[in-house]
């Protein structure tokens, strides 16, 4: 490898989509109508753990593609289109490192870049593991990190304690829909008796966490989210996965954490803690979380889309209550209306009130442009990301904390 990480500030870019700006980009659509805040989907087919085979292979080859959906999202008009620097002025040699499932788009961005660089060289060799790759960018080895989740906190504390800083984290595509192993989107499911058919992110926080950052009493009932009659004093019983994982990480940071402050979960029966709620119960894998949900009337949890195998109801979300309330649909995922739609990222280590590397600025805004999300909509399988995000990426890249 011909450079070596420089010891460098990172800034870690959040990006949200405003309700407004999301339905504005939807031709006048309007998918928070209210008939549409009720929403179940058939049950899928049962998926199963990798086996230690497939891992391996995976390392080595990354994972192989999924059938498309049937469906697939037009581009965003909105998006930039990328103009290349004249005369080929950039060169070098890099490496980088990848999530097996992003493997394959990886390099097709940077086939694509390349075209527009001859002089550029940047390879994506396995082993191919985000965990992995973590590791190297701390070490120095690598130049940047293809990562199909948000990174683990021990990661973050990791680089930290390695430079004093916290890499630059950028969104580069959208997830998938539904497909196994493909960072699917996450939807909040209740028995199919529950009437509750929508809640807020304010209310999960309030029913899920100890810490309640986003402010409010805690809910204990399903009264105190709204249920009247005979379900309004029936106890609301949570099923989650323990720490650490990549679904739950996701949804603490997007549920639990708020205003900068990282949310606590309950304490679920199945982490040890002392002592436990009994109103929690935490499942090691992703697996069964929709057949709990399932045989326990009183029930609420959260999966990945792929994951939803029995006739669970999925409840739509909004950011706050009352606001407009967004059912997980493929168009309100693909178009990241849906609050918990997720994304992929693009790691680096940056040095704050310092320019990227020349290379790696240029093929996140490659990346980010009409041109790079085209590479995304080619491949059918990940989401290419609305023109509000990717402006949110750039800016965030630009920036310098």
């Amino acid at each position: 490898m011909k450079r070596t990480v420089r010891a460098a500030t990172a800034l870690s870019i959040a990006f949200a989509l405003t309700a407004a700006g999301t339905v504005a980009s939807l031709a006048g659509t309007d998918h928070h109508a209210d008939d549409l805040t009720s929403w179940a989907i058939a049950p899928q087919d049962s998926v199963t753990p990798q086996t230690a085979e497939q891992d391996e292979y995976n390392k080595a080859h990354g994972r192989p593609l999924p059938d498309p959906e049937l469906l697939q999202p037009a581009l965003d008009g909105s998006l930039g289109k990328y103009h290349a620097k004249p005369g080929n002025s950039l060169r070098g040699d890099y490496q980088c490192g990848a999530s097996d499932v992003l493997a394959d788009l990886s390099k097709s961005w940077i086939k694509e870049f390349e075209k527009k660089y001859p002089k550029v060289n940047i390879s994506v060799e396995p082993p191919y593991a985000g965990s992995l790759g973590a590791l190297e960018l701390i070490k120095g080895n690598l130049d940047c990190v293809f990562v199909s989740r948000e990174l683990k906190p021990s990661d973050i504390e990791g680089f930290r304690d390695a430079f004093g800083y916290d890499p630059l984290t950028v969104p580069i595509s959208g997830g998938s829909y539904r497909h196994y192993g493909f960072l699917d989107s996450v939807g909040f499911m209740v028995n199919k008796k529950n009437p509750i058919d929508k809640l807020s992110l304010d209310q999960l926080d309030a029913a899920l966490s100890t810490t309640r950052n986003r402010g409010g009493a805690a809910a204990r009932t399903w009264g105190d989210l709204g249920a009247t009659g005979e379900w309004a004093d029936k106890p609301i019983h949570i099923v989650g996965l323990q720490p650490w994982n990549g679904f739950e990480e996701f949804v603490r940071q997007r549920v639990l954490d708020h205003d900068g402050k990282r949310g606590e979960w309950r304490p679920g029966a199945a982490d040890g803690s002392t002592p436990a709620d009994p109103a929690v119960h935490w499942e090691k894998t992703v697996f069964n979380l929709a057949k709990e949900v399932d045989e326990d009337p009183y029930a609420i949890g959260y999966t990945g889309m792929a994951y939803v195998d029995k006739g669970v109801k999925v409840i739509s979300l909004s950011d706050h209550e009352g606001g407009p309330a967004y059912a997980p649909t493929y168009e309100n995922v693909a178009s990241a209306a849906y609050p918990l739609s997720r994304v992929t990222y693009l790691n680096f280590n940056k040095r704050p009130g310092k320019q990227l590397d020349p290379v790696m600025e240029e093929l996140t805004r490659f990346i980010l442009s009409k041109q790079g999300q085209q590479v995304v909509g080619d491949q059918q399988v990940f989401l290419p990301l609305r023109s509000q995000q990717a402006k949110a990426g750039l800016k965030g890249l630009n920036s310098a904390p």
